[in-house]
């Protein structure tokens, strides 16, 4: 791999670090876009639809995925880690290590052939285990780029892959390749993860079969889920009564997540009209403490799941156990009533919070944060000094943070403050020229 000279590095290939390079190229000016996955798309691109149009969300972000991969000023880096930032004089010096694909990306045409050979299945976690893919597989079916990537992990080194593919561009023998980027400003967009299912042990989550996080959910809606429809994971079974815990992830001080995600309440409210349309007679609970719908349309998103016949029930769900036919048994609180019941369902989902992804605050070995020498809030989100002011830049000059890597935020906010983190970054790096022509 060639080392690059750039004007800005974006850390992170989901819609927020997307929209930012597309900013700045469309600009003039040259990007390199890092992304540690096989594929850029981030966890947009595995989603059914977005509130409150519910419109299709690949419809949205595969063309945006299209014009990354095929802007001339931007130098996609997929597969890759970020593993240090240096100040130079005129900017920073970024270490980068391209993982191992094992399959050389020069070669390869996406043909699947390696794919179609591969004897060996293991679970998806595109589709959070539920679906299957072969240990070499092109990552998923609208992913960018199109090139295979090999799961060494689970490969059997039988060679039938590469016997098969007609480039030549299997390569058991890759190895991690360090490379080296010259940049004079930096977007940290590294997005979010949920909170584990298993936080919460008297949740059953990840325990309990039938209890599920909302990003199984939006597989199951997805045209291109592991399922095709709606189907409880535990024996297959269509389900006739679901509810969704709300609160399950954040606002709890025992998880050390006490603020709000902001999105939980709207992405509940979607699934369940979307259920309700896939599943027309099954009967759909939401248990919530509060419901906050904080955005343009979104009250009125609400009230339409209401008038479509979901059930809102305010209370607070204590425990979920499991009955002799793997139906969850709810037990709540509830609060206007000043009662306690428990009520059994076919499917359960816990409204998981937002937490930051790993890589930017400490959970893996190399922490994105303090790769940037940038502090934290007391969210464990990159922090950001003066947000009235200025709302994407970080502690430290030349440094912007945009999307969930500064906090919790639905997509639509993710995007605007995208291209307030290029329209920063843009002024930094013209005012950066005029110095260096002053000089």
């Amino acid at each position: 791999m060639d080392n690059l000279h750039v004007d800005t590095l974006v850390v992170g290939g989901g819609i927020a670090g997307m929209q930012a390079a597309l900013d700045l190229a469309d600009q003039g000016f040259q990007v390199a876009l890092v992304e540690r996955e096989p594929s850029i798309g981030g966890k947009m691109i595995t989603l059914s639809k977005v509130f409150p149009t519910l419109d299709c969300c690949s419809c949205i972000t595969t063309p945006k995925m299209s014009a990354v991969a095929h802007h001339p000023n931007i130098h996609l880096l997929t597969y890759c880690e970020l593993q240090s930032i240096e100040e130079t004089g005129s900017g920073f010096h970024a270490a980068i290590v391209q993982k191992p694909r094992y399959v050389d990306a020069r070669k390869c045409t996406g043909c699947r052939e390696c794919e179609y050979a591969c004897p060996v299945t293991v679970p998806s976690p595109f589709d959070r285990g539920l679906g299957a893919y072969r240990a070499i597989r092109v990552p998923f079916s609208t992913a960018v780029p199109q090139k295979a990537v090999l799961d060494m992990e689970n490969c059997i080194l039988c060679g039938k892959c590469e016997k098969e593919c007609p480039a030549g561009a299997v390569d058991f023998t890759q190895q991690p390749e360090p490379f080296e980027i010259e940049t004079t400003t930096i977007i940290a967009a590294s997005g979010f993860e949920l909170t584990p299912l298993n936080a919460k042990k008297e949740y059953g989550g990840g325990k309990l079969r039938n209890v599920v996080d909302p990003l199984m959910m939006e597989r199951f809606l997805a045209p291109t889920g592991p399922y095709g429809r709606v189907l409880r994971p535990g024996d297959g079974k269509e389900p006739t009564s679901i509810a969704y815990v709300q609160c399950a992830g954040s606002r709890d001080q025992t998880l050390g997540v006490e603020y709000c995600s902001r999105v939980c309440c709207m992405y509940a409210v979607k699934q369940a009209m979307l259920i309700s349309g896939a599943l027309p007679m099954a009967d759909i609970t939401i248990y919530y403490m509060d419901i906050r719908t904080f955005g343009k349309g979104y009250e009125q998103f609400y009230q339409n799941a209401k008038a479509m016949g979901v059930e809102f029930v305010r209370g607070k769900v204590a425990a979920i156990r499991e009955d002799g036919e793997q139906n969850p048994v709810i037990k709540v609180e509830l609060t206007e009533e000043g009662r306690i019941v428990e009520r059994t369902f076919d499917l359960v989902i816990l409204s998981l919070g937002m937490t930051p992804a790993p890589g930017s605050n400490g959970t893996t070995s190399t922490s994105l944060s303090a790769s940037l020498g940038l502090p934290l809030g007391t969210d464990k989100f990159i922090a950001i000094p003066a947000p009235n002011a200025n709302p994407c830049a970080s502690a430290r000059p030349g440094i912007f943070v945009t999307g969930t890597a500064m906090g919790p935020m639905d997509i639509v906010d993710s995007i605007v403050t995208a291209s307030s983190a290029a329209s920063a970054a843009s002024a930094y790096i013209r005012e950066h020229q005029k110095e260096a022509v002053y000089a």
